[in-house]
């Protein structure tokens, strides 16, 4: 059997401990004979550091896996079968930058949406493109997993200029999941859960049991939506965001489970409120917080007897990460053409969107890659949601998706003209004069890591 070949960019990521996590977890299915984490050489400390720590955690594995970091990225990649990137260009810094100064101009601080998202998106497709640029020559055949955020925006660019085979990816639809089987006390094997919309703007409207699931007193051909719903928590789905009150009840008026970014839309005074509040009373931006966290996980990383991940990694905010990840590469390679909530290519699936968009929804995975389901067989459609409560949201997501496509165009060709258009299309921004004089500070400080900009 050929031993496989993983590559992880970002390798000096606090992640990376999550993913060698689900390695272990697929010994029996995945033969990963090497592990190559590649980064810059700022990041030498921590990668360096998540190299020992990752073969402390093979070595009690009981697993002979090769593994070594790399400034070489060409190096690296070559006769990779699977990528992944979870890369931060400008590290938490630049993080903090995005979360900071939109603040000042009352608008959402937030590294994936709003204008810290899109200036995370102009620093971050260029780098992606040039990573494609390698990997269409070292390891053209190689599976490219992207987890880097804003991740629907960068998958989409990957899958417009490049040719390599990518599926973007988020933690959010399987805790979401999760949290669903919770509330009706199964498990999270035995739920079909439907999805629809963007990655950090999603909806899931649908919870049915699989048609193998032995869940006792729930029915297979039942629809328990509803039920969900009616369980409200204070505990938001991802650790990363704290949960508004007036949440639930707005899943409950849509009738869908809502992805917890949606909050930085349907309750935006309420979000930056709690934001510059948090920066005025000491605690700082979300990214001072992250900072915080991974000093202490480096800490114990570094601890020679340390040879499992620590539960304090799901303070950054990865819960899951690892399951969904290495789930994806399993099925990939073992074609097991099971179900999974992915970023990927539009096609048909929302004819409300282009047919280039990339979205997130239930798709096949095989090792053809992800096949869209066509939600409206069998079981009650997803597509008419857009109809009735949900009507709003299809507005919302055709906005959404406007912005990111020029928000991409802008990332490509360096214009600064398209990225204020890009953000005075964002609802979270939206006046033109604001949009430029935010998108002018910021530019400031992140133009080192946008070369391609003529500003």
């Amino acid at each position: 059997m050929k031993e496989l070949k993983l590559v992880i960019i970002g390798g000096g990521s606090s992640y990376t401990p999550e993913l060698i996590d689900g390695v272990i977890m697929h010994r029996e299915s995945l033969p990963v004979g090497e592990i190559v984490l590649i980064d810059i050489p700022e990041g030498e400390e921590k990668v360096r550091i998540n190299t020992e720590f990752v073969r402390r955690m093979l070595k009690k594995a009981g697993m002979d896996i090769r593994v070594s970091y790399t400034f070489d990225r060409r190096k690296g990649l070559a006769d990779a079968d699977f990528v992944i990137t979870q890369l931060r260009v400008g590290g938490l810094a630049a993080r903090d930058t995005d979360e900071r100064i939109p603040l000042k101009y009352g608008l959402v601080g937030q590294e994936t949406t709003g204008a810290g998202g899109c200036f995370k998106a102009l620093r971050t497709i260029p780098v992606l493109l040039d990573i494609c640029a390698d990997m269409e020559q070292v390891c053209p055949d190689a599976w490219l997993i992207n987890f880097t955020n804003p991740s629907g925006i960068v998958t989409e660019a990957v899958n417009k200029y490049t040719r390599v085979k990518c599926i973007g990816l988020c933690n959010c639809p399987i805790n979401m999941r999760h949290d669903a089987a919770e509330k009706l006390n199964v498990s999270e094997s035995d739920l079909d859960c439907r999805f629809i919309g963007l990655n950090h703007l999603s909806l899931m409207p649908h919870v049915y049991l699989k048609q193998d699931a032995k869940a006792g007193r729930l029915q297979h051909d039942h629809d328990y939506i509803e039920d969900v719903l009616k369980v409200h928590t204070n505990e938001g789905v991802v650790k990363n965001i704290q949960k508004l009150a007036g949440m639930d009840d707005q899943a409950v008026q849509m009738g869908a489970v809502l992805s917890p970014y949606m909050q930085y839309f349907y309750f935006t005074d309420e979000m930056v409120r709690e934001e510059q509040e948090s920066v005025e009373n000491g605690q700082g931006t979300r990214a001072n917080q992250v900072q915080k966290v991974e000093k202490a996980l480096f800490e114990k990383y570094q601890d020679i007897h340390l040879n499992e991940k620590p539960a304090e990694l799901s303070k950054r905010g990865g819960s899951r990460y690892s399951e969904a990840a290495i789930n994806l590469v399993n099925s990939i390679y073992n074609n097991s053409c099971d179900v999974q909530t992915v970023d990927t290519i539009n096609g048909h699936t929302i004819p409300e969107l282009p047919e280039d968009a990339v979205i997130e929804t239930n798709c096949v995975i095989s090792s053809k890659g992800a096949e869209t389901v066509d939600l409206s067989e069998d079981r009650a459609a997803v597509k008419p949601c857009y109809r009735g409560k949900q009507a709003a949201f299809m507005e919302l997501a055709k906005t959404i998706k406007k912005y990111e496509q020029l928000t991409i165009e802008a990332a490509v060709k360096g214009d600064r003209d398209l990225a204020v258009q890009a953000l005075s299309v964002n609802p979270l921004i939206g006046d033109h004069e604001l949009a430029a004089k935010v998108f002018d500070e910021l530019y400031e400080a992140n133009k080192k890591y946008l070369p391609g900009f003529a500003h």
